[in-house]
This record gives structure tokens, C-alpha cells and sequence, in this order.
């Protein structure tokens, strides 16, 4: 488990680390994320010249290095454009970009048009192919500092006691395309490039410490099925369809990534809130050059949270961007998202197996209670891309982005993904030369003796790209272990037979889905089933949903019996003895108490209000590191003066999936717009003395387990609803402050998990 007081010493030491000239984490000026812009625009259209506004103090953008990584002590503005004028791409001014040249008014556009040529070709060329894979993410810059608790297994320098590392971090669905929903059901990317003085290292990971397959020679098959239909194109982003429950039905090894997937790993509150694995076994190598396996995690500070299924439903289609939202906004509100960097260790034996499970095998864990995860780092996200194309998506991952202390083992789904990244990217990014890119470059001097190809930005010199040389003097020169090489680690290979084979070990595939689904909160495990059901329930062809069936019973009697109910089916006996192993809490969601940094907490109140008690709850809000709401019938500013209280969402546009709590300030009277043909949430052709959306927001955020409160007279609200002081996370009570701490408190447990009764 993690060392809380390290991860809270490293937390206090890094809060404020400014990276690439972002600023000291202030956080927006009212307190609220969200404003797109630098300064606020004025009514009138402006016209006189004036140059490109600097970013926002979120945001910042990749080191100014040279294609070869040599520092360039450019300021980031000289990377963008630059002067108040418009130009075509060689600088030229333009006095005209909304006419296209013509024979006269009316007449006939001119071939001779160069500005119209060269703006049309570069808008029909803005888009490069998406990822086959993670088309859809999000990214931030960061720091990552090392505790030098790892200086015994490795000899990495960018995990030296003290040392800190700029690091481009970037989070991503699996199935979607980039223009799907953040929050459906799929397994999340969680990939980091670490900027070393060595040279770059990417731990290319997910959210999940698993995967479908054992061998990379499977990945097209099980990304195909897991695609929308292909004569169809749907549905998309989502797993609940036919190609994909065939596929891991008959192909078993998925079935314990499958079940993470069901669980609620599927639908993450946050990717703040998102653990990450390195997925394989690596190996380390010390300074003395003796070896360690390892795998890699990184542990969220604000702790491992999901969503409910409805929840996820509801923002799909209320803010699809829901994810990377979030992130941006916890950014630019200075409350910095962190993981801890631990790793799990295991001697590096000749068989690579611990206490009897197969380190090479991505499908298998180690529990933590066998091999505990030591912290070795924190990381911390401290500002947004400048520039979502330029980074977020030109930003190129590949497991083989090494450094020395850190190498590869042979599992066989890590060997193929050693060939792929590179392979994808000359597709995706035009040509070879996409090191070069800004968001890709080293920060250790480059020279590789790479010369031309596509998009070469690199103006190389000498006349000798070739190993041995003369006429350049030799150079470049090999180096040495003692000069900083990558040197692999020299392991014994057994005489073998050249073969299509698996081990014999990896022919388990239920023992540790079982382990997973033993380990399970009894509402995990609700949820689990909820999500089995809907998905078999999306399959057209029965004998898929009988054959997935007989999986589940493989796993448990119980699982597959709730499914088969469900599903108006009869359940199967199990094919294959169930084994017992040992529960890992590990695992579980539930239990525990973390921090609320930059939950999203509404206030519901009204122009009548008492707007002295929503200033002061709101303020405390921000005090304690959250994000404040304001929610009334009417946009704008409520009150005046110093008593003034600015609306960030009304009843017509708010809805509860984007709050982590709920208070109610009295309740106030319904909207002008309450009703159905202006509003359909209000519901009823004529309200009552409540807003009938208030009502709705109150009792979806009941439903979903989230913490609420009130004061004043918003007792008649919850009476409405049929909710007591008595009703587990109902906060009810005439002091606002008293009721905020209380609500902050419920906030810690993620949701209140008593209103999620399991099946009798």
C-alpha cells in the first residue's frame, strides 16, 4: 500500500511548482474554471491593430528545445504566431480573407486566387488520421519528482532522490472515435512521456492493470470486434453489441479484463480520480547491473471513484467533453491533480513467475497484499496544453522510448507493441521525423545519423551520416555504461524449438476474474451485474448471450445466475472448478476517506434568497479547494453591492450529473421558464410552489448517491421528496456552514454508499 506521509510530504512540496512559465496556482478570478479566454472581450468589434493576447495562466506549452533537443532559451511565445496582422503562411499581409478573387462581383472565381489555393488546401489538410486506437483524449503538462526510493532497483536518473522531470501526460478512451462521449463503459489509456536527461521514457499504460489478450498477434482481432459494426459504423464507443460479446465469449482470456471493464474501472468519476498500470512486467537494472521485475502503478491522490451507470448515461448526452473538462478545470482552478508512481517487485528468476502467477502474462495480476506497491514519485499536473492538435494529439507514445535502469521483458503482447507504436505514427504523422515535433522532442542531445524523410525539420550538417567515419572526425562516437548507454540486459535464452505456442500457465484464465470479483464491495458487485445485463441485453443473437453466460459461471455461480435472470434466461453450470482465492480490499472501490480537491459543489438559491449565507457557503467552498455553482431560476448577478452573488448555471441549464453535492439555500420560488414547452425537465404544465426542476436535480443526485443539504426553510424542498435529517446523506439544518462541513465530509467517501442497498 502507499506511504500516505510520503505522499503528503511530496504533495506539500510540489503544490505550487510552476512548469515551463505557467504561473503560481492562483486559480480563475471568481473562483469558477471555464472562461476561454485571457481577458474578457468587449461588445464592439475591435479595430485597432493590436498583437496575439498571451495564453491563459493555465496553460503552457511544450519546452523550447531544437529538433535534435538542444534548449533554445526561446521564450513559448516565439513558438506561436506572432503580430497584429493577418498573413499568409510566408508572412505576406492580406488586406482581404472573406472574398475570394473574382472576375468582378458577380463574376467567375479566378484560378489565379493564390490566397483562396493555399487556405482551402491547408483546411482540407487539417486533420490527420485519428489513433486506430485512444482516438479520444485529453492531456496536461506536469512534473514529476522522484523520492529516490527506487535508486536500489534502478539506475534511471530521472528517479534519483530529488530529481524532477517535465512530463506530458495524455488520457484516452480505447474504442471511440475522437468525436465520441468521455464517459462510456471502455478501458482508459494513461500514458506518460517523461522529458529525462537521458532521453525520453514513455510508460504507455491503462486504467486497468489488465488486458484482453496474451499476445500482441491478437490485437487486431479483439479492436475489431470491440469497433462498431463494420457495415453500420455503430454503435460507437461502446461494447454492448454482438462482434465484440462473440469474440470474448469464445476467446476466454478476455474474461478478466472483461470483468474490470463491468466493474465500475468502466466508467471513471474523473481521470483525476483514474488509477494507472503499466500493464507488464518490466526490468530494472541497478547501478551494480543486478535485475528486478517490476510492474508500475500510479495511485490518484483523490483516490479510485466512478460513476453509476445512470450518471454516465445522462453525461454522455448533457456534456459529452465531461473528462477532459474536468481536467482542464482543475488545472486552471489550481487544484493540481496528483498520482504517487509506485512499482510492485519481484526477483527476476529464470521461470519469471510469483508465488505461482506468470509475470509475463498481461491478463494476470500480483495482488498487493503479496507484493505491496512502494512509492517511489509524485506527479503533478500543473498546466493545459496550449494548443490541442500541436500537443494533445500529436503527442506520439511508444513502449520501446526507453532509458538505461529500465528495460523490457518477453511478454509476448509487450513485443508486438514494441513494433506497432512506431509503425502507426509514420501513418498518423506523415513520416518518420515525428520525434521532431515539438510536443515529442528530447530534452538530451540528439545525434543519430537519421538524415531527410518527410517533414525534417532538423537542419543537419557534416557530410558523413554513417558509423565508422573519417571525414566527420569520427563522430558521433559510441558510448560506454560508464558514459550513460542503453545497454540491454544480457539474459540467458534456453534452447528452444521455434514454435506458435503459449505456456502452459496461461491457459488460466478464470482464477483471478474470480479473485476480482471476491474482492468486490457487495454494491461493486450490483453494479457489475447491472452492467453484464445491459450489455448481453444489447446483443441481438441469443446464442451469444448463452455463451457468454456460461463465462460468467466460470467466474460465479451467483454472477451468472442475477445475468441469466436479467437476460430471461436459465443459468448454466460452471464448466470449470471455481477456485478460492484469497479476496484483495485492494481492489474495492469502496471504503476509506479522501480528499475533495476540486469536487464541483451546487447551490441552489433564487433572486429572494438569502444571498448573505450563499456568499459565505460559497467562499468556503473555494476555502476548502473546491469549485462553487451558483444555480438560480435566472442567470446574471443576484442582489448588489457587496451582498452581489454571480449565477454560474440556471434550472434551465444545470443538471446534477456535474455536481459532486448539492445544497439547497431555502427553496426558491419557480422560474419564469418552468414549463414543458420551454423546458422539458419542468415536467408539469403548471408547477407547484417548487421548481419542478430543482425537484429533478435534487432527486437524480439522491439516486446516484451524492451527498445534499440545506438550510433555511429548504425543509419544504425535501419534504416534497420525501427525505428526513434521518436519510443517510441528507445534511439538514439552519446554520450554512454547519451543513457545508457536514456535506464536505460525506464528499470524502466518494458517494453515500448506504443508498445502494444490495439484493436480498
Amino acid at each position: 500500500m502507499t506511504d500516505k506521509r510520503s505522499m503528503k510530504a511530496a504533495t506539500d512540496k510540489v503544490a505550487h511548482v510552476p512548469r515551463g512559465g505557467a504561473r503560481e496556482p492562483t486559480g480563475p478570478e471568481d473562483g469558477v474554471p471555464g472562461k476561454p479566454g485571457p481577458v474578457s472581450p468587449e461588445v464592439p468589434e475591435r479595430t485597432e491593430p493590436t498583437g496575439p493576447l498571451p495564453p491563459k495562466a493555465d496553460q503552457t506549452g511544450p519546452e523550447t528545445v531544437g529538433p535534435t533537443g538542444q534548449p533554445t532559451g526561446a521564450e513559448h511565445a516565439r513558438m506561436a504566431q506572432s503580430g497584429a496582422y493577418l498573413t499568409n503562411a510566408q508572412g505576406t499581409r492580406l488586406y482581404d480573407t472573406d472574398h475570394s478573387l473574382k472576375a468582378g462581383p458577380r463574376g467567375p472565381v479566378l484560378l489565379q486566387d493564390h490566397h483562396l489555393r493555399e487556405k482551402i488546401m491547408h483546411f482540407d489538410h487539417e486533420r490527420i488520421p485519428e489513433r486506430v486506437v485512444h482516438a479520444r483524449g485529453a492531456a496536461a503538462h506536469g512534473v514529476f519528482q522522484a523520492y529516490g526510493s527506487a535508486t536500489g532497483v534502478t539506475k534511471a536518473a530521472f528517479l534519483a532522490q530529488g530529481a524532477e522531470t517535465p512530463v506530458f501526460v495524455r488520457f484516452s478512451t480505447v474504442l471511440g472515435s475522437r468525436g465520441s462521449a468521455d464517459t462510456v463503459r471502455d478501458t482508459r489509456g494513461f500514458a506518460t512521456k517523461f522529458y529525462t536527461d537521458e532521453g525520453v521514457f514513455d510508460l504507455v499504460g491503462n486504467n486497468m492493470p489488465v488486458f484482453f489478450i496474451q499476445d500482441a498477434i491478437k490485437f487486431p482481432d479483439i479492436i475489431h470486434a470491440g469497433k462498431p459494426h463494420p457495415d453500420r459504423e455503430i454503435p460507437q464507443a461502446q461494447s454492448a453489441h454482438d462482434t465484440f460479446w462473440d469474440f470474448v465469449s469464445l476467446h476466454t482470456e478476455a474474461t478478466h479484463h472483461t470483468l474490470w471493464n463491468m466493474s465500475d474501472r468502466g466508467i471513471p468519476r474523473s481521470y483525476r480520480m483514474m488509477e494507472g498500470f503499466g500493464v507488464h512486467t518490466f526490468r530494472l537494472v541497478n547501478a551494480e547491473g543486478a535485475t528486478t521485475l517490476v510492474k508500475f502503478h500510479w495511485k490518484p491522490r483523490l483516490g479510485v471513484h466512478s460513476l453509476v451507470w445512470e450518471e454516465a448515461q445522462l453525461i454522455n448526452g448533457v456534456d459529452p467533453d465531461f473528462h477532459r473538462r474536468d481536467l482542464a478545470d482543475a488545472i486552471e482552478a489550481g487544484a493540481f491533480p496528483q498520482w504517487e508512481l509506485g512499482i510492485q517487485t519481484f526477483p527476476d528468476t529464470p521461470d519469471q513467475t510469483y508465488e505461482g502467477i506468470d509475470l509475463l502474462d498481461p491478463t494476470k495480476i500480483v495482488p498487493e497484499e503479496l507484493a505491496p506497491v512502494q512509492p517511489i514519485g509524485l506527479l503533478t499536473l500543473n498546466a493545459n496544453p496550449s494548443n490541442f492538435f500541436a500537443e494533445t494529439e500529436q503527442v506520439a507514445f511508444h513502449v520501446g522510448h526507453l532509458v538505461p535502469g529500465i528495460d523490457v521483458t518477453d511478454d509476448p503482447l509487450l513485443a508486438g507493441r514494441m513494433f506497432s507504436y512506431l509503425d502507426t505514427q509514420i501513418t498518423r504523422l506523415g513520416g518518420p521525423n515525428f520525434p521532431q515535433l515539438p510536443i515529442n522532442r528530447t530534452h538530451a542531445p540528439v545525434n543519430d545519423m537519421f538524415r531527410d524523410g518527410m517533414h525534417q525539420s532538423a537542419v543537419h550538417r557534416g557530410v558523413a551520416p554513417y558509423h565508422p567515419n573519417s571525414l566527420d572526425g569520427g563522430c558521433p562516437f559510441f558510448a560506454g555504461a560508464d558514459t550513460g548507454a542503453f545497454i540491454e540486459v544480457p539474459v540467458e535464452m534456453p534452447a528452444a524449438r521455434k514454435v506458435r505456442e503459449a505456456p502452459v500457465s496461461f491457459s488460466d484464465h478464470f482464477s483471478q476474474a474470480r479473485l476480482f470479483w471476491l474482492s468486490m464491495s457487495e454494491v461493486e458487485r450490483e453494479h457489475t451485474i447491472a452492467a453484464y445485463t445491459f450489455e448481453l441485453s444489447k446483443c441481438y443473437e441469443q446464442p451469444i448471450r448463452e455463451r457468454m453466460l456460461t463465462v460468467l459461471a466460470n467466474i460465479d455461480t451467483e454472477l451468472a445466475a442475477q445475468v441469466a435472470a436479467g437476460l430471461g434466461l436459465p443459468a448454466p453450470s460452471a464448466t470449470e472448478p471455481h477456485a478460492q482465492p484469497d479476496p484483495s480490499p485492494a481492489l474495492s472501490q469502496v471504503g476509506g476517506s479522501w480528499p475533495v480537491d476540486g469536487r464541483s459543489v451546487g447551490i441552489i438559491t433564487g433572486p429572494e434568497g438569502d444571498l448573505e449565507s450563499v456568499a459565505r457557503v460559497r467562499q468556503a467552498v473555494l476555502d476548502a479547494g473546491m469549485v462553487p455553482l451558483v444555480v438560480s431560476p435566472v442567470g446574471g448577478v443576484l442582489g448588489s453591492g457587496d451582498g452581489a452573488v454571480t449565477v454560474q448555471r440556471t434550472f434551465a441549464a444545470a443538471r446534477s450529473v456535474e455536481f459532486d453535492a448539492l445544497l439547497c439555500a431555502g427553496t426558491p420560488a419557480p422560474g419564469s421558464d418552468a414549463y414543458g414547452a420551454r423546458d422539458a425537465k419542468a415536467g408539469l404544465p403548471e408547477p407547484g410552489p417548487i421548481d419542478p426542476r430543482v425537484q429533478a436535480l435534487f432527486l437524480e443526485a439522491y439516486r446516484h448517491g451524492k451527498a445534499i443539504g440545506g438550510w433555511n426553510d429548504a425543509r419544504q424542498l425535501f419534504h416534497t421528496l420525501g427525505l428526513t435529517a434521518d436519510t443517510p446523506g441528507v445534511v439538514l439544518g439552519e446554520d450554512a456552514g454547519g451543513v457545508l462541513e457536514q456535506v464536505t465530509t460525506l464528499l470524502g467517501s466518494h458517494r453515500v454508499w448506504q443508498r445502494f442497498p444490495a439484493a436480498v
